[in-house]
């Protein structure tokens, strides 16, 4: 239950950073945004590690090549949500970024051998098709067309959970040799550093209050990915992984009530067929590791 509740309190604080960023990012770079991000989540990253005591030790690595190319990927994949972001309804960027746990079982499949049967090659297809239901009416040649602000938010989110679900190849590498905490100040770090590397294409001098709202975005993603890595720690990644689709709920009411957005029939049933073949992902994997202890037991260690 503790595992659960820290989950669902991740996703609460990240949707409240989307909120945040697209309540005050308008006219704002992606890579502008993705530094304000980066550099003020670093702040609640290091007082948990220090409170804890592994702020020495998470400064250890023997990879810091493989964290810069995980920074790489994932920073880039940050400024292209966040494009997106700015430029469609929260509810459905939030659904059409669902299409990275489910990239990420291909990926696995392709790039690390992973055996990945019938069952959820299906879930896989099914899933990616209810993204396309989503993203179809602004990508449409009936309507504004692919040159469209929301079009191009479209494509945005798709190409940001495409490279989301590599960074997650790349992270199930890392973590090999690599702390969880060690994995998480790198990546800050990186995202800050590159993002920085844009401020000649444009940054725009922001008022106090946007810069207000900007560091709470920050500090919200560093504490989000905070209660994510505890959430893991008290519950197996499968029992608390579906409460990830709370945040389509909190997606609709803030676009709702703040942003004026009232979710379409096309968007609601990719949603749900999304969100169900995801389930199913889910479920299967935790079969699968149910199978996979079971055998373990039955080997009759050699003596």
């Amino acid at each position: 239950m503790i595992g659960i509740l820290l989950k669902v309190a991740s996703v609460s604080v990240f949707v409240t950073m989307s909120t945040l960023i697209k309540a005050s990012g308008e006219g704002m770079p992606a890579g502008q945004i993705v530094f304000f991000r980066s550099a003020f989540a670093i702040v609640p990253i290091l007082v948990f590690l220090t409170v804890r005591g592994q702020l020495d030790t998470a400064w250890r690595t023997a990879s810091p090549l493989s964290h810069f190319r995980r920074g790489l990927v994932g920073v880039t994949a940050m400024g292209l949500g966040f494009y997106g972001i700015m430029r469609l309804p929260l509810p459905d960027a939030i659904a059409i970024g669902y299409a990275m746990p489910l990239l990420t079982v291909v990926f696995a499949a392709v790039f690390l051998g992973e055996t990945v049967r019938i069952f959820r090659w299906s879930a896989v297809a099914v899933g990616l098709g209810g993204v396309l239901i989503i993203s179809w009416p602004r990508l449409s040649l009936f309507g504004d067309g692919f040159g469209s602000s929301e079009a191009l938010g479209v494509m945005a989110v798709l190409a940001s959970a495409t490279l989301g679900a590599t960074a997650m190849i790349l992270v199930r590498k890392l973590i090999l040799t690599e702390k969880t905490p060690t994995i998480v100040l790198y990546f800050s770090l990186t995202a800050t550093v590159l993002s920085l590397a844009t401020l000649p294409f444009g940054w725009i001098m922001p008022d106090w209050q946007t810069l207000g709202l900007m560091a709470m975005a920050g500090f919200c993603g560093g504490l989000g990915q905070i209660l994510l890595t505890q959430s893991y720690r008290h519950a197996d990644v499968s029992t608390i992984a579906p409460f990830e689709y709370t945040s389509i709920v909190l997606g609709i009411l803030i676009g709702y009530f703040i942003f004026g957005d009232v979710p379409t029939w096309t968007m609601l049933t990719g949603t749900a067929i999304v969100v169900g073949a995801g389930i199913f992902v889910i479920l299967r994997e935790h079969a699968l590791g149910l199978e996979r202890k079971a055998q373990r037991k039955l080997v009759t260690p050699q003596g």
